[in-house]
């Protein structure tokens, strides 16, 4: 749109372009809940013909089925995310403070002097901005910094966004970081890519952004899984994501994921008229399986 139009209005643009809808009133209560944007300009792409025509009999309510779906994976992405989030947190905070010790340990010199020394202090820099931004905020945080003047690894983990977390284990030593991954059963590499990876799927997730047809071009290997596996893109998909937390998750947690995604999956089947959930389950990378 090129200007302002009440949402009222926008029904009716949706008409000209041959929407349907079944309840203009409960559409018209939905988009003024979650606004028209974050529905339609973002979910539309699916429900469209190669010359930008909607296809036919594609109804208000099954993109909004789509919008619903993928906020629904989001949730539940969020949820095992978190799981995985406290784990390894636990696990560089014990690394750290065995090796390292309580105090002292953020040092540039007591990292993977592989990697570049402008990467590890930017690291440590945000680090120590945490610490400070969480002084008078977090309890742990003011009581160690006034009582003792440092901030134990076990009691910074805590603190640190899973993204700082996920940057922080990436510039940790070869040894270090196989300490952790060896709880997995995977090598540093391995977790390096998936931390990273959750990393942008956790943002997408807790920030409204699209989830369902996620891309990332970052390539995470997937051999261990299925090594027939082809991405025709070369890129990580979300169901190559979804495969890859069977080495993150114990396998009654991974089972609950999967049922929890499962009957997000059999609720949208439902709800479609002008697709097929073949065609959504395509966009997530489950064509190739």
């Amino acid at each position: 749109m090129k200007e302002y139009k009440t949402n009222e209005e926008l029904i009716n643009f949706l008409k000209q372009k041959n929407i349907i809808f079944k309840n203009e009133n409960e559409a018209l209560n939905i988009i003024n809940k979650y606004g028209y944007y974050s529905i339609i300009n973002s979910y539309k792409q699916i429900f469209k013909n190669s010359d930008g025509s909607y296809k036919e009999n594609v109804s208000f309510e099954e993109i909004y089925s789509l919008f619903i779906f993928d906020k629904n994976i989001k949730h539940i992405f969020l949820k095992y995310i978190l799981e995985i989030e406290l784990i390894i947190r636990n696990l560089l905070g014990n690394q750290i403070s065995k090796v390292y010790g309580i105090n002292g340990y953020l040092n540039v010199n007591k990292l993977d002097n592989k990697v570049k020394l402008e990467t590890r202090e930017k690291i440590i820099e945000k680090i120590n901005k945490s610490i400070n931004e969480s002084y008078g905020m977090h309890n742990a945080i003011t009581h160690y910094k006034d009582k003792y003047g440092f901030i134990p690894p076990f009691v910074l983990v805590k603190i640190l966004t899973f993204g700082v977390i996920s940057s922080y284990y990436g510039i940790l030593k070869q040894n270090d970081k196989q300490a952790i991954s060896k709880y997995f059963k995977i090598s540093d590499n391995e977790l390096k890519g998936l931390l990273k990876c959750l990393t942008t799927i956790r943002n997408k997730s807790a920030h409204s952004d699209l989830l369902f047809c996620y891309r990332d071009k970052q390539t995470l290997s997937f051999k261990k899984i299925n090594s027939n596996y082809k991405n025709k893109d070369n890129t990580t998909n979300l169901y190559m994501v979804i495969k890859l937390l069977t080495l993150l998750l114990e396998k009654e947690t991974y089972n609950n994921f999967i049922s929890e995604l499962d009957n997000e999956i059999n609720k949208l089947e439902k709800n479609l008229t002008s697709i097929k959930i073949t065609d959504v389950l395509t966009v997530m990378g489950y064509d190739n399986v």
